[in-house]
This record gives structure tokens, sequence and C-alpha cells, in this order.
């Protein structure tokens, strides 16, 4: 299968993230973490073996995966924002990144992820 194998979710909708985590596992994907806050996303990051993340635009907390995405690109690993909708602004400094709409659909998952190939 194309594209990055080992991939992070940050999502802080728990039946969300399970949902992708079924998603990666039929499309024979490996979950390198699943985070649900920029904290716990960082330490999977700094653990290694991640090639690739889907990152929910806004976190809890007012939170957004802004860091997060920054450490991605400092290390060169690919990641695509999940939005669920024109609320979901990104960041000046990521546009041009590929969104993946919310509701998800594991057609829409596999493309975005092959895309980051």
């Amino acid at each position: 299968m194309a594209g990055p194998t080992n991939i992070l979710i940050v999502e802080d909708e728990p039946l969300i993230a399970m949902m992708l985590e079924d998603f990666l596992d039929i499309l024979g994907k490996s979950l390198a973490g699943s985070a649900d806050n920029i904290a716990s996303a960082l330490e999977v990051i700094g653990g290694g073996a991640v090639d690739a993340a889907i990152l929910d635009v806004n976190l809890r907390g007012g939170e957004t995966s802004w860091p997060i995405a920054d450490a991605l690109a400092e290390q060169g690993i690919p990641f695509v924002f999940a939005s669920g909708g024109s609320n979901d602004s990104v960041a000046e400094r990521f546009k041009g990144r590929p969104t993946l709409a919310k509701p998800f659909t594991m057609d829409a998952v596999a493309a975005a992820l092959d895309a980051l190939a």
C-alpha cells in the first residue's frame, strides 16, 4: 500500500479517534500513537517511529494543533489537518497543507494518507 505506514492520530473525540484507528487497521497502516492534547502528541513524536499524522485542528481546552504541526514540520514528517468545518481555520503558516474534512470516510482517509507519500 502506498503512503506512510506508522500514523499518529491527534483527536480529542474518543469515538472519532477509535474510528480512525479502525480505518488505519483496515488500510494496513500501523498506529504510531494516539493523543488528545499537545503534550501527549509531542511525547509520541519525541519517541520516533511516526511516518505521518492526522491532526484535529481544534483540541479541548482551547488548544490548537499548531505546536504539533510545527514539531512534525521540523522533523520533515508529513501531516494532514482534520477539520470539522469552516470555524477550523488553518494558521497562515500552514496554508496549503492537506486537509481532511469531517465526517471522515475510509476512502478519504486513504487518499489523504496516500497523498502524503
